[in-house]
């Protein structure tokens, strides 16, 4: 902990206090002091809280405005809107596509699909959801893989805006923490498990993991097992990669610009005035760098995080 507090890594580490601009601490209140279920508030907590409310005020107020009629106007809205747009066009349709295409309706009429959400004929569209076993909503609402674009743009969304703290001075990332990235990744977990065991029902997900086997009898009770247990280990490994990921590069990030700084902290005599001007280069060029991360590592995970259920909708 003291080489926490007072080493290269300090910036990246939680505690129970915020630093000052001009030195000192804010510090955090111990909750519930005194009793069983004392714990002491942190920083990374509050700016999780901060990175979700954040997130429902910018969507609260879009959502305003899309329900008004109005368009949508401004270069603040639209570039939110863009962003959701982006995750629901390129990421959640194309991959998880029609989930109800693969159980039971096989692909009877697949030129039928693109008319089927352009309304060109709402009548006959209406009746091919019916046969195809699609509510109304589906139809008049989009994508039938609109319904778990919700899951996918909180993902994206709260992570993005973690990560974005990190670039405000005195804050932090909370994604740059393993335990608020491997609680990222059990959420996209239990999204996963959800929406299979909706689909296809508790035990269907689980025995969906595994393949087809064309075997004789004999070999295939030896080769489902073997295949199960290796099938359920690689679902739990495929989302603890989602958080050693966004855990890695984040602080990673965090970590390059600390000891850019450092630099200037340990240089002496004329040496400081060499080192300083090419550390505050350095500076900038790793934070506007850090900022394109904090987009990528969102999509990133958004993106493994809609495969994953996009894969327990259709199993093998």
């Amino acid at each position: 902990m003291l080489l926490a507090e007072h080493g290269v890594f300090h910036h990246v580490y939680d505690f129970g206090y915020f630093e000052l601009p001009f030195g000192g601490r804010f510090n955090l209140p111990v909750l519930f002091e005194g009793t069983a279920f004392e714990f002491q508030l942190t920083k990374f907590m509050l700016l999780q809280v901060l990175a979700a409310a954040i997130v429902l005020l910018i969507y609260r107020g879009l959502a305003r405005r899309v329900q008004s009629g109005r368009t949508v106007g401004g270069w603040w809205w639209n570039f939110w809107e863009m962003l959701a747009l982006y995750i629901r066009d390129e990421v959640v349709r194309p991959i998880i596509g029609d989930p109800h295409a693969h159980h039971g309706h096989d692909h009877e009429h697949p030129e039928r699909d693109e008319t089927l959400y352009g309304h060109e004929h709402p009548l006959e569209d209406a009746v091919y959801a019916e046969v195809r076993g699609l509510s109304s909503k589906d139809v008049n609402g989009g994508h039938p893989a609109d319904a778990y674009a919700p899951v996918v743009w909180s993902c994206f969304f709260y992570v993005l805006v973690c990560n974005l703290l990190g670039a405000v001075p005195f804050l932090g990332s909370a994604t740059g923490s393993i335990s608020v990235t491997l609680a990222l990744a059990l959420a996209a977990f239990a999204a996963t498990f959800f929406y299979g065991a909706q689909q296809t029902g508790v035990v269907g997900f689980w025995t969906g993991l595994v393949p087809d086997i064309e075997a004789p009898g004999p070999l295939k009770l030896v080769l489902i097992p073997m295949m199960f247990v290796i099938e359920v280990v690689g679902l739990f490994i495929k989302h603890g990669v989602l958080a050693i990921r966004l855990f890695a590069n984040i602080m990673g990030g965090h970590t390059v610009l600390g000891v850019i700084l450092g630099f200037i902290a340990s240089a002496t005599g004329a040496v400081w005035f060499l080192v300083t001007p090419a550390s505050i280069a350095g500076q900038i060029g790793v934070g506007l760098l850090h900022l394109l991360v904090a987009f990528i590592q969102a999509s990133v995970f958004a993106f493994l995080a809609t495969i994953f259920i996009g894969m327990s909708l259709h199993p093998h």
